[in-house]
């Protein structure tokens, strides 16, 4: 499950609150299009400088685990809990791991925006569905439009999915400057996707909307 939510503005709290509210259900990847790109950071030191950890050690991280093993051979770094003796120094090396949970891309305001390393869009794969993260959609050009199904993006005052013929274009709302604060989850559904939206008091908005996605049965080479 993907964890989607975007336009913090600054707003660590809501930033915090939408990503522990998606880990509660079961996101374990995190899409974060913009709206204050630097937010991502900001809420990792404020983490450190404030003595809240990461994450425990769940049932789900434990399957994560296994499951990483199993395919890969390689164990998954393990938080604090595990080791009682471990603090600060542990603790900030987790919270700097954390980062590597998150896709995010830059709003046009952000230093960040166009530089060689960041770019201003990032591709990903969900599955087998080739989808682009944006923070607004007006960046995207006719070469993401032809490559890519599904385009997450910010910008968007409420949560919604729009489709315009095969492709979805997807926002979860913002955490600010909007009526609601909001966020969104998308999953893997046999081979389509399902989208759900809630406010960040837990409220569900869009409730398991299915996105139904046309796939090439040939590939075009001319």
């Amino acid at each position: 499950m993907i964890g989607i939510f975007g336009d913090s503005n600054g707003d660590l709290r809501a930033f915090g609150a939408a990503y522990q509210l998606l880990r509660q259900k079961g996101a374990r990847r995190f899409f974060f299009p913009g709206g204050r790109y630097a937010d991502l950071d900001d809420w990792i030191d404020w983490l450190k400088t404030s003595g809240g950890g990461a994450d425990r050690y769940s049932n789900a991280d434990f399957l994560d685990d296994v499951s990483n093993f199993l395919e890969s051979r390689e164990q998954l770094a393990r938080p604090p809990v595990f080791d009682q003796q471990a603090r600060d120094p542990s603790q900030a090396a987790e919270l700097d791991r954390l980062k590597e949970k998150f896709v995010r891309t830059p709003e046009r305001e952000s230093i960040h925006y166009g530089q060689p390393a960041v770019g201003t869009k990032v591709v990903d794969m969900l599955g087998d569905v080739l989808c682009c993260i944006v923070h607004d959609k007006n960046d995207l050009n006719r070469e993401d439009l032809l490559n890519a199904s599904v385009f997450f993006h910010g910008k968007g005052l409420e949560p919604k999915v729009v489709q315009i013929g095969p492709r979805y274009f997807i926002t979860p709302g913002q955490l600010t400057g909007a009526i609601a604060q909001t966020c969104a989850l998308v999953e893997l559904a046999e081979r389509n996707l399902r989208f759900s939206a809630f406010t960040l008091d837990g409220r569900t908005v869009v409730d398991g909307e299915l996105l139904e996605l046309h796939r090439k049965s040939k590939l075009s080479v001319k």
